[in-house]
């Protein structure tokens, strides 16, 4: 290696951020974003807000009624939000380097919850915002191109890694790299004339030369290097914000989780679940004792297995309980996605969820499904894949456990925070699914008002008739209208709702205040999240 002189270094639907009073401000010119001054305001705003273990954001991330976008309100005044530059009525436009404002709002929240303590996110001011949807402007343009960061996994082999690294006398933290053609670095995907931000998880800003030049010979033969182009560390440089790995482009990493569908047979799925210590001290699910030849096998799930989600719904800090009671909700198939020992030794190593790159339909899959598995539904002709399913709960303390929402622009309500324990988790309910009848009357035009109507007037009981938002789509485009003999269970679980119709009692609806299960105003629907450590 060699160094040398060169470049310088609701419906309200809402997630409660708080902050880290403890935490400074790495750049204080992004709090004087609160200027009223207008000029610029049509242009995006690029944050870093960092918080510790435990702690919060001081924003709630909200889905309302009437309104587009993932808005940002309850700004918490001297909060971490404020304390960078963030406003009431800002919508969210990028997480982590990624255009966001056309996905589905659960899972912005995902990407907001699995990236941890700290969150890029890019946001435009409200009005501003207002006025491009109304003149009907692709707002992605109104983000300045860059490029996002890149985490590559480099193995040695007998040349070396295959770069070198230059750096300005007696400067610390800046490092540009080199790469040689068709070399374990060039393979890798670390791109020629690249900034090196990361090594092995950990920052080189306070880096000198030597002190890099050692860390790389103690690596052995793997390296992990987080890189970014000239271009884009300049633009990132000049809005105020440093890179993260959670930002990082993570395509070319050897480490992909895997998602896995299975449906029971008459010996059940044929693994184990177990709560062990991760690599990082954490506790998690592994997967053990894989049955040859059953559905778990035949779906590609290995001994030894690390369970990141169920039914994409991720389990990390959940309990072991916790975790059966969402596998078992979803009555004779359910979906997983696991990463291996070797990938969870790597993304422990480097401080990361592997979450936080796994995205639906993006990790690599094994699937097995049984052929006819639903008679009921046309199999083989073009039918969506999955079946609506029919959902049994009864109330319990806090109610049946999940909440409603309804979107400007969306069809139908649907469901959202299923509570961990609840009876609608037990039921087999997941965020996202339409509800299509309420205890066997079809709700698929009703108003909010009048399916939460519905719902609370059940009684101790209640079925729901779902369908994930993606199959009621599709049986749309195919003209198929779900009905109740469609679904898992058939028409035995439709008589069963339609009897239920007969049977309601009088209850007093009680709504905790600390969980607000359901808020009978016809503005609101609160979405309170508290995952050990967010709120």
């Amino acid at each position: 290696m060699k160094q040398k002189q060169g470049l310088e270094d609701t419906k309200e639907l809402t997630l409660k951020f708080e902050f880290n009073p403890k935490d400074g401000i790495d750049n204080p010119a992004l709090s004087l974003a609160e200027d009223s001054d207008t000029e610029g305001a049509e242009k995006p705003r690029f944050y870093l807000l960092t918080k510790g273990n435990g702690e919060s954001f001081g924003f709630c991330l909200c889905e309302e009624v009437g309104y587009k976008g993932h808005i940002i309100r309850q700004v918490v005044c001297g909060g971490m939000a404020q304390r960078r530059g963030l406003q009431d009525g800002d919508r969210i436009l990028e997480v982590n380097g990624e255009y966001v404002d056309n996905m589905e709002h659960f899972r912005v929240v995902q990407k907001i919850k699995a990236s941890g303590n700290q969150v890029a996110i890019a946001v435009l001011d409200g009005n501003a915002y207002e006025v491009a949807k109304a003149l009907d402007k692709n707002l992605a343009e109104l983000l300045p191109g860059h490029t996002r960061p890149r985490l590559c996994h480099v193995v040695k082999d007998k040349s070396g890694f295959g770069f070198s690294v230059s750096a300005p006398e007696g400067v610390k933290g800046t490092f540009w790299l080199s790469v040689t053609s068709d070399s374990p670095a060039d393979k890798a995907g670390v791109p020629s004339d690249s900034w090196l931000l990361e090594l092995n998880g950990t920052s080189v800003r306070n880096y000198t030369y030597a002190r890099l030049t050692r860390k790389l010979k103690q690596s052995g033969s793997k390296v992990t290097l987080l890189v970014i182009d000239a271009k884009s560390e300049e633009f990132y440089r000049l809005q105020g914000v440093r890179v993260i790995a959670a930002m990082a482009d993570a395509t070319t990493l050897p480490f992909k989780a895997r998602k896995l569908h299975m449906v029971k047979g008459p010996d059940g799925y044929g693994f184990l679940l177990k709560e062990e210590k991760c690599s990082s001290g954490m506790m998690g699910q592994f997967l053990t004792e894989v049955d040859t030849g059953l559905p778990a096998d035949r779906a590609g799930m290995r001994d030894g297995d690390r369970l990141l989600a169920v039914n994409g719904e991720g389990v990390e800090g959940l309990c072991h309980q916790e975790v059966v009671d969402m596998i078992r909700a979803g009555s004779n198939q359910v979906t997983l996605l696991v990463i291996d020992l070797d990938g969870d030794k790597f993304y422990s190593s480097i401080g990361l969820s592997p979450l936080l790159f796994s995205e639906d339909g993006h990790p690599s899959s094994g699937t097995h499904t049984t052929p006819g598995s639903h008679p009921s539904m046309p199999q083989g002709n073009g039918a969506p894949d999955g079946t609506p399913r029919l959902c049994h709960l009864d109330i319990g303390s806090e109610g049946y456990g999940f909440q409603l929402q309804t979107v400007a622009d969306k069809p139908g309500v649907f469901i959202t925070q299923v509570a961990a324990g609840s009876s609608g988790k037990r039921a087999g309910l997941k965020e996202g699914d339409v509800i299509i009848e309420v205890n066997g009357r079809n709700v698929e035009q009703a108003s909010y008002e009048e399916v939460l109507g519905r719902i609370k007037e059940s009684g101790q009981k209640l079925t729901l008739l779902v369908v994930e938002q993606e199959q009621l789509r599709s049986y749309g485009e195919m003209d198929l209208t779900v009905t109740a003999d469609m679904a898992e269970g058939g028409d035995a679980a439709a008589a069963r709702a339609k009897a239920l119709l007969g049977s309601r009692q009088e209850v007093s609806w009680h709504i905790p205040p600390a969980t607000a299960m359901f808020e009978s105003s016809p503005l609101a629907c609160w979405y309170n999240v508290s995952d050990r450590g967010m709120k």
